[in-house]
């Protein structure tokens, strides 16, 4: 929390007038890529975007935005609700999407369109493997013949393999602890036969893995959303239509794609979203 206070002294320090939309992000690569589509969303209606990005985590982001340091950026449902309502978890997507966009609005801050995707835990397995085997419920009578790698995280915490195993009575045959970047390589190398990692991770994509179903929709929700300071939607009609028009438009493996030219082909994420805008008309 100190550093999200410094933050915004800075960036208060930044102020100006003009015609402009400030857009901020968390820092990561997906965050930086989100940030990057909604500054080009803003140019394209003719106005000025001023970009803040890689500010910080959620609270630095949360901080600047109901401070009025920042003017939108794009946050996960599930994040609402737990980190900043600070809420019990919940796995309905449409009661955790209203319950955020309601607290919100309270501070004025409003919760657009999905963008498409939900950025929540997944289970994934090699390709080849995918053929009979598409959800966890599938995968319960065979996983005990299976060796599961885990990030010390998933195993441990509450919405991670604690409650899965309970919900789908899911057991391995040796489950192992190892640093997230090492998952995906353990898995292709024979070294693991299920992963646990994120659903837009660009490995998915990129080494043409696949993702089990939650068929019992265990896993909370994590949905993509730009959050917009309601002030300035009203002040630029063209800008929230602009912003609607983003909705639904980045399924999962369209962001795993993205997220991969940026990580795994080191492009540079606003020619990344120019290709991804000219692409669906946007």
């Amino acid at each position: 929390m100190r550093r999200a206070a410094v933050l915004l002294a800075v960036l208060a320090g930044c102020g100006g007038g003009g015609e402009r939309v400030i857009v901020g992000s968390k820092n990561f690569t997906e965050q930086r890529i989100l940030g990057e589509l909604l500054a080009q969303t803003v140019e394209s209606v003719g106005l000025r975007a001023e970009r803040r990005l890689d500010l910080g985590g959620t609270f630095v982001c949360d901080a600047a935005i109901r401070a009025g340091q920042i003017d939108m950026y794009v946050e996960y449902t599930g994040t609402a609700l737990t980190a900043v309502l600070k809420e019990r978890p919940e796995s309905d997507p449409e009661r955790v999407l209203a319950r955020v966009l309601e607290a919100y609005a309270t501070a004025g801050l409003v919760w657009t369109a999905p963008l498409g995707f939900d950025n929540t835990f997944v289970l994934v397995i090699r390709s080849e493997d995918a053929a009979h085997i598409r959800t966890i419920s599938e995968a319960v009578p065979v996983a005990r013949e299976w060796r599961a790698a885990f990030g010390y995280e998933f195993k441990e915490r509450a919405d991670g393999y604690p409650g899965l195993e309970r919900l789908y009575g899911l057991r391995f045959k040796e489950i192992r602890i190892m640093d997230l970047g090492l998952l995906y390589r353990a898995l292709i190398d024979h070294q693991a036969d299920l992963v646990a990692g994120n659903a837009t991770d660009a490995q998915i994509e990129h080494l043409h893995l696949a993702v089990l179903a939650d068929d019992k929709h265990y896993f909370p929700p994590y949905q993509a959303a730009p959050v917009v300071r309601r002030a300035t939607l009203e002040r630029y009609p063209a800008l929230a239509a602009a912003v609607d028009r983003l909705g639904g438009r980045l399924p999962a493996e369209t962001m795993r794609r993205l997220n991969y030219a940026v990580d795994g082909e080191h492009r540079d994420p606003a020619s990344v979203v120019r290709e991804f805008r000219a692409g669906t008309g946007l």
